[in-house]
């Protein structure tokens, strides 16, 4: 499997706009699809949105119109634009990557993202 490391997120105003980001090291030949998911306090993880390798693309109805995910294969990333922010978005983000022929995953860290009203 793949490591993951995520950057971005932190604090924004309800409107306002966030980027998250995702780098893939190590066994990422087996990568079938990347994507984020999101934990809210209390709640259970929630997917957010995702890519598979030929580019087409999943969103929550909650995010979609509002989040845009793309990749980047050659090298290894992914990026979640996040605009038009609302409070119900807060929580934490993960980035996720799929692989072919298992149903394991691969998580990075996790990263907060806060939004006020």
């Amino acid at each position: 499997q793949a490591q993951l490391v995520q950057s971005g997120g932190g604090l924004v105003q309800a409107g306002g706009s966030l980027r998250l980001s995702c780098v893939a090291s190590g066994n990422t030949g087996g990568i079938s699809r990347m994507g984020w998911y999101r934990q809210a306090p209390g709640e259970q993880f929630e997917p957010v949105a995702s890519m598979f390798n030929d580019g087409t693309t999943t969103y929550s109805d909650s995010v979609k119109g509002r989040f845009t995910i793309s990749r980047d294969n050659a090298k290894n990333t992914m990026s979640l634009q996040m605009n038009s922010l609302k409070p119900e978005d807060t929580a934490v983000y993960y980035c996720t990557a799929d692989f072919y022929g298992t149903l394991k995953m691969s998580w990075g860290q996790g990263t907060q993202v806060t939004v006020h009203s």
